[in-house]
This record gives C-alpha cells, sequence and structure tokens, in this order.
C-alpha cells in the first residue's frame, strides 16, 4: 500500500499544552488521528513520526529514500525550519514530492519564522491554516501522485 510519511519536529508533541493561541487546544493524539483518518479516506498509510532531535528527523527522512511505498512527505520541522541547513540536505535527497507545513502563519509571527531554510526543499509550503494544513498537505501529495499517473 502507498504511504505518505509525515514528520514532525521539535515541540510538536506538546500540541494542545504549547501557547494554545497560537496552536490551538487539540493534543498530539487528535493530530494523528486526523492524519490516519485522512489517509483512510485517500487508500494510503500514513507513517505519523515525531523527534525533538535534528539526527532523528534527517535518520528518518534518509530512510524514506529506501522505502518504495512512499508517494510524499509531509514535514513540520518546527524550529528547524529557520536554520536546518541538515534537514533542507536530506529533503533535498528525497524524490518523492515533499510539502512543509506550518500551523500558524509564520509571516505574521516574529521575524525569524518568516525564513524557511528548508520549504527551498520542498514542493510546497502551507502555513496558517491550523491542524488543516496537514490535510491539505496530504491532498497535495495525492494530486501530484495521481498526475504523475502512478495512482
Amino acid at each position: 500500500m502507498n504511504k505518505i510519511l509525515i514528520v514532525n519536529g521539535p515541540n510538536l508533541n506538546f500540541l494542545g499544552i504549547r501557547e494554545k493561541t497560537i496552536y490551538g487546544e487539540e493534543n498530539y493524539n487528535h493530530l494523528v488521528e486526523m492524519l490516519t483518518k485522512k489517509g483512510n479516506e485517500l487508500g494510503v498509510e500514513t507513517e505519523v513520526y515525531q523527534s525533538n532531535h535534528e539526527g532523528s528527523i534527517i535518520d528518518k527522512l534518509q530512510e524514506s529514500y529506501y522505502d518504495k511505498s512512499i508517494i510524499g512527505v509531509v514535514i513540520n520541522p518546527g524550529a528547524f525550519t529557520h536554520y536546518s541547513y541538515a534537514i533542507y540536505d536530506a529533503l533535498k535527497s528525497v524524490f518523492v514530492t515533499k510539502v512543509e507545513i506550518h500551523i500558524s502563519d509564520i509571516m505574521g509571527r516574529e521575524d525569524f519564522r518568516r525564513t524557511s531554510v528548508t520549504a527551498p526543499a520542498c514542493d510546497r509550503q502551507i502555513y496558517g491554516h491550523g491542524l488543516n494544513g496537514y490535510l491539505e498537505a496530504m491532498d497535495f501529495v495525492m494530486e501530484v501522485y495521481k498526475k504523475r499517473g502512478q495512482a
């Protein structure tokens, strides 16, 4: 079965705990359930991964290179967005559709959040749509996959 890999970076495991006015009330388990349900609707498996460690995220992205069932990567790099050229390099090495997602409107927040060093390695960036941005990213992955005649 085809799979969409969803990678979440630092502090995403604290959804519903951390800065609720920015990231909302729903917790991380709710997000995982939402993504699993969406995957079922799209007819794909979802693999959801979260780590607060840059190297672990890089390892996961590199593993996805070898997993031929993965048709796309949705990534919320968290704070790594703004400075991790190592994650950028790992994303460049993965040859499937990639979407960078941010729950909050990063362009309307602190200046440092407006720069993404990882987005240029992705096919699309979605921000400011709350948790629904993940669902939009999954839809985009499927659209590209179908357009390529692979579905």
